[in-house]
């Protein structure tokens, strides 16, 4: 059977880059086109050293595992090492899934021409398949992962916040909304909404008294506070232009399964009403503040929309 090298590059091209896209889709990161193809070359290369070669090092599981690893980083330049091994996870993950489906397919269509020589398929007939097997594997683990993430609960989505002003803090319970993208117009510093209720720990009665009267426009004494005031438009469900009155804090720690994420520029919206019915919670926080954050889970990554 006559091969020819070409194929094989742009055979594992392919493969390496659907594999590479649908673990960035996972992973909920940036997409960088340079990178993927830079990092599917890499692969692509090794593919062609491994068919050519008599070496039984450039089998080896090491070097594999070491080829992934290099095919990671390069592909998603990740800033933690708890992120470069989850991107490896799932690479593996995809790349399982990919290769499954491809050989699933080759047993059941058994093309001719088909050659295995040291763990490279290569042949004219089964470059279909192959396409057609990267394409199905791509579809099932992102709807996979679509399901599993739609499996999460509410109590998945709730952590602890600690707010920081001057020697004060407050410890409440807040839901992870990801429809919550609320920001000060003007500065674009996030919004964490907190029941009014909550915050008369941190923040002078006086203010929190007065919150409706501030916003109408009547003269209301704020002291030291007065540069730390917001007045934050909104949209909700049966409220078009609704206003919120903020204050900018010192700080706050977002807790989530034992990880905290400190995040400096933060300001409070009082709400008037009860966030939670059953009182499980007391403050909304969206993921724009967590990706602020000194410490940031990149399990968030699987939530965002």
């Amino acid at each position: 059977m006559t091969v020819y090298i070409d194929i094989i590059f742009l055979e594992n091209l392919f493969m390496n880059c659907i594999i590479l896209f649908a673990t960035a889709i996972i992973l909920k990161s940036q997409i960088k086109i340079l990178r993927i193809l830079i990092s599917s070359t890499i692969g692509s290369t090794y593919a062609i050293i491994i068919y050519i070669s008599k070496l039984q090092i450039y089998s080896n599981i090491f070097l594999k595992v070491a080829l992934s690893a290099v095919m990671v980083y390069v592909a998603f330049n990740p800033s933690k090492f708890k992120s470069f091994l989850k991107g490896i996870m799932i690479f593996y993950l995809t790349s399982f899934t990919f290769g499954g489906v491809t050989f699933a397919l080759l047993y059941f269509v058994k093309p001719q021409n088909i050659s295995f020589q040291n763990g490279v398929l290569i042949g004219i007939s089964p470059i279909k398949v192959i396409i057609t097997g990267g394409v199905i594997g791509f579809i099932i683990i992102t709807i996979s992962f679509k399901n599993i993430k739609g499996k999460l609960t509410k109590k998945d989505m709730i952590c602890d916040v600690k707010i920081i002003q001057k020697d004060k803090t407050k410890e409440i319970k807040a839901i992870i909304d990801t429809g919550n993208l609320l920001t000060d117009p003007i500065t674009k510093v996030p919004v964490v909404i907190v029941e009014k209720d909550k915050l008369t720990d941190i923040f002078p009665t006086e203010i929190l008294e007065n919150t409706i009267n501030f916003i109408e426009g009547k003269d209301v004494e704020m002291g030291e506070y007065l540069s730390k005031i917001r007045i934050i438009p909104f949209k909700s469900l049966g409220k078009e232009n609704g206003l919120l009155l903020g204050i900018k804090v010192d700080g706050v720690i977002i807790n989530y399964q034992g990880n905290d994420n400190f995040i400096k520029e933060v300001i409070i919206g009082i709400y008037e009403k009860k966030i939670s019915n059953n009182n499980s919670y007391s403050a909304l926080i969206g993921l724009n503040i967590l990706e602020k954050g000194e410490g940031y889970n990149e399990y968030f990554r699987y939530v965002k929309n």
